[in-house]
């Protein structure tokens, strides 16, 4: 994964950090903006998992913090609830300025509350997910229920949310009062993912449902069975994760791609900016080869070797089925297991110096039917004498010319 450390502005002039995640091949297909749940951070493990999930089925994913939260400058103190709709917001812009405008908004429990808000005015954002939501912003007062009463008369409490010391004022509380979710969420005319824990004890599930019934189709729940609110255990956040990068894919757009073009019957193309990821058309088929990881590729496919060892694998199979069905003998199945190393050639005469070293293809298969033991001595015979084999034991040509670009 590769990931940036952003520093941006919002529109008081404020500096916000976040990270921008990138997938592997650096080459997103769209952009997603998260907003973190309420005095949380960017770096909250739940955060940091529902983004590798997304990182990894091809999205770019931006998280940042809030105003006086995590690495971000300003006092928390001096916020509000429509300061977070306004850091998402020039989050957005900033995207959009410097990379790509976001196509997918995701917030979490009063992240997600502004998220709703946020989305009505990021034109670029075509699908919306809510983990945690609550379906009014005043929830928030609950968290702070012993000190309302402090709030209220002396204008601001220190209050202990998460372990952390936070100042609260009243007019945090008083800009909750005004903003009506439910309203938003009914004009809202994007779609939207509503994931909530039934378990949830912090916001609780009654809230995912008067989101969904205010919201318009297309929309959709999820049940987050077992999780908590900040969704502790790992195997939550990567469903979740999981679950909204295949559900917004139905909403956002893909780019075409690149087809290529070719006077024969396979064509490889790879650019400079791909490391060793090479796209490549077989006939009608699409398909990617790689190296793996241990030798600087991305291990996105097959390397060169192992597609040749595919080759013979998968000739040998359809070679012995052939030959199986012209005898009328019962082979039911063929597993064909094939791999490639260079060992030292039989009666070596420079094995002390690495030269007798040949290509060698192990091949081991193994059949299913209610075949004899003569039936299945032939068949072993049949397997030398599959195309692809006999086209490695034979001397072949390699014939390269330079041509101009097909495509």
């Amino acid at each position: 994964m590769n990931q940036q450390k952003i520093l941006f502005e919002n529109r008081e002039g404020i500096r916000l950090a976040g990270r921008l995640e990138f997938p592997i091949d650096q080459h997103p297909h769209n952009y997603v903006l998260f907003a973190h749940c309420f005095t949380c951070s960017k770096n909250l493990t739940a955060v940091r998992n529902i983004s590798n999930a997304l990182v990894d089925k091809g999205f770019a994913v931006f998280r940042f913090d809030f105003t006086g939260l995590g690495e971000s400058d300003g006092d928390f103190a001096d916020t509000n609830f429509s300061g977070n709709v306004e850091d998402l917001v020039d989050a957005a812009r900033f995207l959009e300025e410097s990379y790509q405008a976001p196509t997918l908004l995701i917030g979490h429990s009063l992240g997600g509350a502004a998220a709703i808000f946020a989305a009505e005015r990021i034109g670029s954002v075509r699908a919306l997910a809510t983990i945690a939501a609550p379906s009014d912003p005043t929830h928030v007062k609950h968290l702070v229920q012993s000190h309302l009463e402090e709030i209220q008369s002396q204008g601001a409490a220190r209050v202990t949310l998460g372990g952390r010391e936070f100042t609260i004022k009243k007019q945090f509380l008083e800009d909750l009062e005004r903003n009506e979710l439910k309203t938003v969420a009914n004009r809202l005319r994007k779609p939207l993912l509503i994931l909530h824990a039934p378990q949830d004890t912090t916001v609780g599930i009654k809230n995912a449902e008067m989101l969904y019934q205010a919201a318009h189709h297309p929309k959709s729940f999820v049940s987050l069975d077992g999780a908590d609110h900040l969704l502790n255990q790992k195997k939550d956040s990567l469903y979740a994760g999981e679950v909204i990068a295949s559900w917004a894919l139905r909403y956002l757009q893909l780019p075409e791609p690149a087809r290529l073009k070719t006077r024969h019957q396979v064509v490889a193309g790879l650019a400079s900016s791909d490391g060793f990821t090479t796209r490549m058309k077989a006939g009608r088929h699409y398909l990617t080869a790689d190296e793996p990881a241990s030798v600087g590729g991305n291990d996105f496919g097959p390397s060169p070797y192992e597609l040749v060892s595919a080759g013979l694998a998968a000739c040998t199979a359809m070679t012995l089925h052939m030959y199986a069905r012209r005898k009328g003998w019962p082979l039911e199945d063929v597993k064909v297991h094939t791999s490639h190393g260079k060992n030292h050639a039989q009666d070596c005469e420079q094995c002390e110096t690495g030269q007798g070293r040949i290509d060698t293809f192990q091949r081991q298969i193994a059949l299913t039917g209610a075949l004899d033991t003569k039936q299945r001595e032939r068949l072993l015979e049949i397997a030398n004498k599959c195309p692809v084999h006999r086209t490695l034991h034979t001397e072949v040509q390699v014939i390269t010319t330079l041509v101009e670009d097909a495509g």
